[in-house]
């Protein structure tokens, strides 16, 4: 099995994408889940554990590098390797404003917060998959997954039913 024996971390595990991505990674890979709100990560794991899956819960803010370094050295301390980094932070973003109406930081910030996520989540796995000589980074860049598109970029846009 290509997930055999493999270890995977998933950020933003809680999430509608970082879940049903950890579920699949753990028919096969003990799957680390990671997110700010460990209740919610913990209710993911539990259900992998119930499908007959190996699933760790841990409370990680993914935008503290200290945090996401320490989360990764943790899982190859206790498994000995990492083999597969998905982040799939959601970064909040205004939605339903005109671009016109909005500030630089507005606009800005959450393109930054996401870049920095991915940024840190990368480096904090690929020390480890450089060391092992393989590894697998991925990363999700939609947000407004229940949307059908960010609508801040025109004023006339109708609203969505």
């Amino acid at each position: 099995m290509l997930l055999g024996s493999k270890t995977a971390v998933v950020y933003g595990a809680a999430g509608s994408v970082g879940s049903a991505v950890a579920r699949a990674f753990a028919r096969g890979a003990s799957v680390f889940l990671a997110g700010r709100r460990l209740e919610a990560v913990q209710m993911v794991a539990d259900q992998i554990e119930e499908a007959g899956g190996t699933a760790h819960a841990a409370s990680v803010d993914a935008l503290d590098e200290a945090a996401v370094v320490a989360h990764a050295d943790a899982v190859v301390e206790r498994v000995g390797h990492l083999d597969i980094s998905f982040n799939a932070i959601a970064v909040d973003h205004i939605q339903d404003v005109p671009l016109t109406r909005m500030t630089e930081a507005e606009v800005v910030g959450p393109v930054a917060r996401r870049v920095a996520t991915h940024l840190l989540t990368a480096r904090a796995a690929s020390s480890h998959m450089t060391a092992q000589g393989r590894g697998v980074i991925m990363t999700f860049t939609a947000d407004a997954g229940r949307l059908a598109f960010p609508r801040w970029a025109a004023s006339a846009w109708p609203a969505l039913p």
